[in-house]
């Protein structure tokens, strides 16, 4: 009977994580449409990505060391909570000083949620599980990069940008309840760990190297998926519609990709993750060859896509 709840529990983390990770890319495909309502720029309204990933880079450590202490099923119901509330403030801003301030709040949810998350998954089942268990809350990532953020594109192009958070804050409150009934109480207390000690990781030589590769490779995929909907409008020619179809290839491109690496040969060493990250700059150039036939430039966007770092 444990059992089957502590499954249940797993279910209720990746739900959560699904929740989370549509909100984190949610805006690139409403950045024309809340470029529009709100009289501003897409560069501007880029933004809503932009200060949300540094909201998840800096509340990520800050946050979490302040509440190493606290018992997790509380900080789990509290970070779903702010969850909630910076989704809901998103979806009546008025202006964008409004939506910026719900994104960061939004991402310092984010960013403490994955630090607890994990480790609260892990302990739900023996040692010898753990690893698959882990495996079963981020995949809730994966369903968000490859249905959530196209549903939510899909939602917003029919019904307003607005609602697309109405709807995501709305999950957020169901991952809320499952989480609250679910997850047990009695988790063990987590491991203190103060800011210096999270920034003292980053003087490790190779730690230090893993970091900046994946800063720098990730870091110039984002900047392109950030402004990728007007990029296929405005650029590559794909009528609007179309914007949520292939957001949904991209994210199917991403899960075959991830998945390519997981099965490799070589899977642990450094050559998929060199030949992947050599072959997306391959990819721009392609794209950026005239002519523009739009299944030509589909083939270069799946291509760079299933490309994982």
């Amino acid at each position: 009977m444990k059992g089957n709840r502590n499954i249940f529990a797993l279910l209720a983390l990746a739900v959560s994580t699904f929740a989370i990770g549509t909100t984190e890319f949610i805006s690139v495909g409403l950045l024309p449409l809340i470029a529009e309502d709100l009289a501003i720029p897409v560069s501007t309204a880029g933004l809503t990505v932009s200060l949300y990933a540094i909201g998840v880079m800096f509340g990520a450590p800050i946050l979490t060391a302040l509440t190493s202490r606290m018992n997790r099923k509380t900080l789990l119901l509290a970070i779903m909570i702010v969850f909630i509330l910076g989704n809901t403030i998103a979806a009546f801003s008025t202006t964008i000083a409004l939506l910026l301030i719900a994104r960061v709040v939004s991402a310092f949810a984010h960013g403490v949620f994955m630090s607890i998350g994990s480790t609260i998954a892990a302990d739900l089942v023996p040692p010898n599980k753990r690893a698959s268990a882990i495996s079963i809350m981020f995949t809730g990532l994966t369903i968000a990069t490859v249905t959530g953020v196209p549903i939510g594109t899909l939602v917003g192009q029919q019904f307003g940008w607005r609602t697309a958070f109405i709807g995501i804050a709305a999950i957020g409150v169901i991952a809320l309840i499952a989480n609250l009934i679910l997850i047990p109480r009695n988790l063990r207390p987590g491991a203190k760990m103060t800011l210096g000690e999270q920034v003292k990781v980053l003087t490790t030589g190779p730690l230090l190297l893993v970091f900046a590769i994946t800063a720098l490779g990730y870091g110039g995929t984002f900047v392109v998926f950030t402004y990728l909907t007007p990029l296929l409008e405005q650029v590559t020619g794909f009528p609007a519609s179309t914007v949520a179809l292939l957001l949904f290839i991209y994210g199917i491109a991403i899960a075959v990709g991830t998945r390519s690496v997981e099965k490799s040969p070589t899977s642990g060493q450094s050559k998929p993750c060199s030949t992947c990250s050599s072959h997306k700059p391959s990819c721009s150039a392609c794209s950026t060859s005239p002519p523009h036939p739009k299944f030509s430039d589909s083939q270069q966007y799946y291509s760079w896509a299933s490309s994982p770092l």
